[in-house]
C-alpha cells in the first residue's frame, strides 16, 4: 500500500490551486462543470474536517464526495485528485496556524519554545499531519507564511541561514515525535491511565524481574513509572534549546 505523503500529485496544478487567491482559478471545471455552492475551499474543508476526524486512511474521494453528497466524479472538477488535496489541506492548516507576534527584546528560547509550542498544538488539532511525510512541502501562502513565522525566531541568535534551517528542522523533528507518540498513547490507551496501567503492572514485574540481572533498568524504570508525555516534552524540549544555546556561545565573539 502507498503512503500519502505531500509533493505527490502534479506540480504545476497543485501550485495553481495553492495560489489561486493570488490571481489563479479557482477549479478547471469538467465536461459537467462544477456543482453550484460548492468550491476548492468548501471541498478541502470537509477533507480537514474528515481527516481530523478519522485520520488519513478514512479520506479518500469516495468517502469524501459522500460527505459533500455529490459524486465522486464531481470532485475532479475541484482537484484533480487526493495528492493534490492532501497539499491543499495541509498548505490550510499551515496557513491557520497562530503567529503570534514576539515582544520587543523578547529572549530567543522563548521565541524558538513558542514555535514548538504552536506546533504542538497544530498537531494536536490536526493529528493527521504526523502521519503525512512532509520531504517535499507544498509550497503555498500557508507553508510560506509558516516558514517565514518560524524562521524569524532563530533570526539574529548567531546562526547562518543554512543553520537557522537546520535549527528548524532539528526542532520541529522533535515535535514531529513527540506528537506521533502522544498521540499513539491517546489512541490506543484510551481504556486505561497509565497510572492504572503501572498500578496493575509493576507488582507484576517486581514478581517477575531479577534486580541483580537487570539492576539499571528496576531502578530506572521504577522511578519513571511508566510513559509521561508531558514530561517528556518539557525535557525533549529544553535539550533542543541548550544544545542551540551551546552552539551560539561556541562562536568566537563577532
Amino acid at each position: 500500500m502507498v503512503k500519502d505523503r505531500s509533493g505527490a500529485g502534479d506540480p504545476a496544478r497543485t501550485l495553481e490551486l495553492l495560489w489561486r487567491g493570488a490571481g489563479q482559478p479557482a477549479a478547471r471545471p469538467g465536461r459537467r462543470g462544477p456543482r453550484q455552492g460548492l468550491s476548492v475551499d468548501a471541498v478541502v474543508r470537509a477533507a480537514t474536517e474528515l481527516a481530523d476526524e478519522a485520520g488519513l486512511a478514512a479520506l479518500t474521494m469516495r468517502a469524501l464526495a459522500q460527505r459533500l453528497g455529490v459524486t465522486p466524479m464531481t470532485l475532479y472538477t475541484y482537484v484533480p485528485g487526493k495528492a493534490e488535496l492532501l497539499d491543499l489541506m495541509l498548505d490550510e492548516a499551515y496557513g491557520r496556524m497562530e503567529r503570534p507576534t514576539p515582544g520587543a527584546g523578547e529572549p530567543w528560547r522563548t521565541r524558538v519554545a513558542r514555535v514548538a509550542e504552536d506546533n504542538r498544538d497544530l498537531l494536536t488539532r490536526h493529528p493527521w499531519i504526523a502521519d503525512l511525510p512532509v520531504t517535499r512541502p507544498p509550497l503555498g501562502p500557508g507553508v510560506i507564511g509558516k516558514y517565514e513565522y518560524e524562521l524569524a525566531a532563530f533570526e539574529g541568535i548567531g546562526l547562518t541561514d543554512i543553520e537557522m534551517d537546520a535549527a528548524l528542522t532539528h526542532l520541529l523533528g522533535f515535535v514531529h515525535a513527540n506528537a506521533l507518540a502522544a498521540a499513539d498513547d491517546a489512541a490506543h490507551n484510551s481504556h486505561q491511565s497509565q497510572d492504572e496501567w503501572w498500578a496493575v503492572s509493576a507488582p507484576l514485574l517486581e514478581q517477575a524481574l531479577d534486580p541483580e540481572r537487570y539492576p539499571l533498568a528496576g531502578r530506572v524504570g521504577s522511578a519513571v513509572g511508566g510513559y509521561h508525555p508531558q514530561a517528556l516534552w518539557a525535557f525533549g524540549l529544553q535539550c533542543v534549546l541548550d544544545g542551540l544555546a551551546h552552539l551560539i556561545d561556541s562562536r568566537p565573539a563577532g
